[in-house]
Formats: structure tokens, C-alpha cells, sequence
């Protein structure tokens, strides 16, 4: 009798987890198609940034070329944005290279999920945004390299990777989702 009895109290058990069970494998149906459709979209985001990126910073600018200056002591350009007299434009130049950097620190982890984890996004950034000001400094018209801007674009793809990008990438890349 106390084995009916018991039975009888496992059975509403067993039933949730088969319960479980079948809503789990028609969430791991689609969690695949999902998480392709995420990643392709997040890559072309990733080309669009890319593109915008090299816009922005491998546009000649011959008119400015007797202005510009190589900066390889962090903080000079930050001092210098601050000591204008205008603050929009300190606000503009500042905030811009953040601006510039949030969108790797948001897709990065979501395209390349190796690549997650703070570190590892501080890392790939620094090295990319570092590739771009070299570039930008031999190579282009009226730019130099200036370290302050690989230090704020480093900054704003870590904001993006703490507000937006950690979440993304944990969702699209859900460790569960694959067995």
C-alpha cells in the first residue's frame, strides 16, 4: 500500500517532466534557426559598422593636413578637446569616438562567440582600432594616429559590451542550447 502511495505521488512528477521535456525539444527546434538568423544579421550589421568605420576614419582630409599631429601620449587630445572654448566640439570629438567604438563591443561577442567576455573584447577592439589608426596615420591625407581615439573607442565598445552586447551574445550563444 505504501507503494501505490508512493507511486501515485511520483506520477504528477513524472508527468511535469515529460512536460519539461517536450516544451525543452520544440524550444531546441527553434533555437537553432533563431540563433543563425541572429548571427547573420548581427554580421551584417558587423559589415555595415565596417564600412561606416572606414568611412569615418580612411576618408582623406586634405584640407586639414597642416592641423594634424601623431599623439602617442595618452590623454594630450582629450586635454586639448577640453581646453577648447566651444564644448560642443570637445563633446563632439569625445563622445563620437565612444560613439564609434559601442557598436564592436555589441557585435563582436555576437558574430565571434569566442571572442566573449570583457577582456577578450578589450583586447579585439584595442588591436582592431589600433590596425585602423596606423592605417589612417601612414596611409591617409590629413589624418594622424592619435592613441587617445583607440583609448575612447576601446571605452565605447566596452559600454556596449556591459549594456548590450554580454546579453546578446549569452542569448544567441546559449551554452544549453547546445546539446
Amino acid at each position: 500500500m505504501a507503494r501505490a502511495a508512493s507511486g501515485l505521488r511520483l506520477w504528477p512528477r513524472a508527468r511535469a517532466a515529460k512536460t519539461r521535456e517536450t516544451d525543452r525539444r520544440e524550444r531546441h527546434a527553434l533555437a537553432l534557426p533563431l540563433r543563425l538568423l541572429a548571427t547573420a544579421c548581427a554580421f551584417v550589421f558587423m559589415v555595415a559598422f565596417a564600412v561606416v568605420l572606414a568611412r569615418l576614419t580612411l576618408h582623406p582630409s586634405p584640407a586639414s593636413e597642416a592641423l594634424t599631429h601623431t599623439n602617442l601620449h595618452p590623454g594630450r587630445s582629450l586635454r586639448a578637446y577640453l581646453d577648447q572654448p566651444a564644448l560642443r566640439d570637445a563633446v563632439k570629438q569625445i563622445g563620437g569616438n565612444i560613439l564609434l567604438g559601442v557598436p564592436f563591443g555589441v557585435l563582436v561577442p555576437v558574430v565571434a562567440p569566442r571572442t566573449r567576455g570583457v577582456l577578450r573584447v578589450l583586447l579585439l577592439t584595442a588591436v582592431v582600432m589600433l590596425l585602423v589608426e596606423f592605417a589612417q596615420g601612414a596611409l591617409v591625407t590629413g589624418r594622424a594616429f592619435d592613441v587617445d581615439d583607440v583609448i575612447l573607442n576601446t571605452s565605447g565598445a566596452l559600454v556596449g559590451y556591459l549594456l548590450l552586447g554580454r546579453r546578446m551574445s549569452r542569448t544567441v550563444h546559449a551554452r544549453g542550447a547546445r546539446t
